[in-house]
């Protein structure tokens, strides 16, 4: 999954940023609107982390901006203001969740997880594919009767293969999942994280469409 996190705090912008990308997913961190725009409209970004008081603006202006044009990004905003009156505002204006500064990262893990299941249309976190039963949002995976454990970036690959199963994800898109702007890629990545894949799920979990991508099955 790739993640927008907007947020001009330093301190808690970075802990959040190393927290996404220690669970395999791509995040760009912006610290004002006018970048948080520029990057919106070079990537089509996943989940946004919105912080409402920024140094250009108002995090809710860019929020209705979004919704506005019909951009149905899931956005969830983190704020330290805690009034009914500014979370009404905020959801009222297209936001899916709301965190209250100071919150746990293994809350906003877990409120990440589900806005983003929401969205693919399996609020489920619980799916089974064959032999393989997957629990997203306790990162189990049961194979026959066996645990399977996944590094963090197999467990973004498998999301993102799973969130989309029946339809083929190409190698970019898996690519876009996974790494933040300016990131080095190495040229056979994806490949290596599939091949993992079939190692630990099964051979046949992962089909490749040459040419075009991977799928899971539907």
């Amino acid at each position: 999954m790739r993640v927008l996190l907007i947020e001009d705090d330093y301190v808690l912008g970075g802990a959040i940023r190393d927290h996404i990308a220690a669970s395999g997913h791509g995040v760009d961190w912006m610290k004002r609107i006018d970048e948080a725009k520029l990057a919106l409209a070079n990537v089509a970004y996943e989940l946004v982390l919105l912080d409402l008081n920024l140094p250009d603006g108002r995090g809710l202006d860019l929020l209705r901006e979004l919704r506005a044009a019909l951009n149905r990004v899931p956005v969830i905003i983190t704020t330290a203001q805690d009034q009914i009156a500014v979370r009404i505002e905020g959801l009222n204006s297209g936001a899916d969740d709301y965190l209250v500064k100071p919150f746990d990262l293994s809350e906003m893990s877990a409120r990440v997880s589900a806005v983003a299941r929401r969205y693919a249309g399996n609020p489920s976190p619980a799916i089974s594919i064959g032999p393989v039963s997957i629990d997203l949002g306790r990162k189990i995976v049961i194979v026959g009767d066996k645990p399977a454990t996944l590094t963090g970036r197999e467990w973004a690959v498998l999301e993102r293969l799973v969130r989309h199963r029946g339809a083929i994800v190409t190698k970019g898109e898996i690519e876009d999942s996974l790494y933040a702007f300016g990131a080095e890629i190495e040229s056979n990545a994806v490949e290596v994280y599939i091949s993992r894949l079939r190692k630990k799920l099964g051979r046949d979990f992962v089909s490749t469409a040459r040419g075009l991508g991977y799928q899971v099955e539907a």
